[in-house]
């Protein structure tokens, strides 16, 4: 037997009532007969007092007799079994795992510090039970395995400029990187008969000793690109601006007086700050 079964145990309501019946028949006969066999009946009670097994919903009870597993019970209510049964509890509810912040390495060799947000339940209670020791343990390893896995996959963020663009990563790609963690994830627990609802990551951040430094890269990226549109911008205007001059014949310029306009021009668009206007009283040579 190496699969979970499944079975339907006897109603207990119906042996409750026959227990209740044979306590009030001992007692009753005890007193008015004073006959001290009628205590037997007040023993089998008991002994099927022993039998009775609650499961409350989303709950289920693993039977074993004697090493033997006999079956789970998932169905919830009041029922008997065999009163030398042992029984086991396995929750069979949806159970949050937020994992601890664990200091890995990315794709690129860059530590980085990673946690997870894991949804689970048991699906199959025969491995939850005996294929695996402890199977809340058993998840909380098998998710920093699976996480540490997938940070050595992908990269933090690109870097363009180092010639490192991956079309997914870790900071960008959520949808993604999150399918690719609930798919490792779910591979890792099968064996224990567990099912992942959701994966994802909680917690991501470069490690305390770079992130200052990655701070200031992300910065100057982020400046070298704004720049990069403020020069394309001032060329196409600088263009659009001699190309009207010219067609309209609002002014005659000839080479260095163009280079001097265009320098003009690029300093106005591209400068931080606004630029102060000199009054030229003379003629445009001077």
């Amino acid at each position: 037997m190496n699969q979970e079964k499944i079975i339907r145990p006897i109603n207990g309501y119906f042996i409750l009532a026959i227990t209740i019946a044979l306590i009030i028949s001992s007692i009753y006969f005890t007193f008015t007969t004073e006959n001290p066999e009628h205590a037997l009946l007040l023993i089998v009670a008991i002994i099927l007092f022993k039998g009775f097994v609650l499961v409350n919903p989303n709950n289920s009870r693993v039977l074993l007799l004697f090493g033997k597993y006999i079956g789970s019970i998932k169905s919830n209510g009041l029922f008997w079994v065999n009163p030398l049964y042992s029984r086991r509890t396995v929750s069979l509810r949806a159970s949050n795992f937020d994992s601890e912040r664990l200091k890995v390495n990315d794709k690129l060799g860059n530590p980085i510090m990673i946690s997870t947000i894991l949804v689970w339940r048991v699906t199959n209670t025969y491995k939850a039970s005996f294929d695996v020791d402890n199977y809340e343990n058993f998840v909380r390893v098998q998710t920093d395995a699976a996480v540490r896995k997938l940070a050595s996959m992908y990269p933090y963020d690109n870097f363009a400029d180092e010639g490192h663009v991956e079309d997914i990563t870790l900071r960008s790609s959520v949808n993604e990187v999150s399918e690719a963690l609930e798919k490792e994830i779910d591979e890792r627990l099968s064996i224990a008969g567990i099912e992942v609802l959701e994966a994802r990551i909680g917690y991501l951040a470069y490690a305390q000793e770079i992130a200052s430094a990655m701070l200031k890269r992300q910065q100057a990226t982020a400046i070298v690109a704004a720049r990069h549109k403020i020069v394309e911008g001032a060329v196409s205007m600088v263009e659009m601006a001699l190309n009207e001059l010219s067609k309209k014949n609002i002014v005659d310029l000839d080479d260095e007086r163009k280079a001097a306009m265009v320098s003009n021009l690029m300093v106005i668009l591209c400068g931080d700050k606004e630029a102060s206007p000199v009054l030229n009283t003379g003629t445009l040579n001077q």
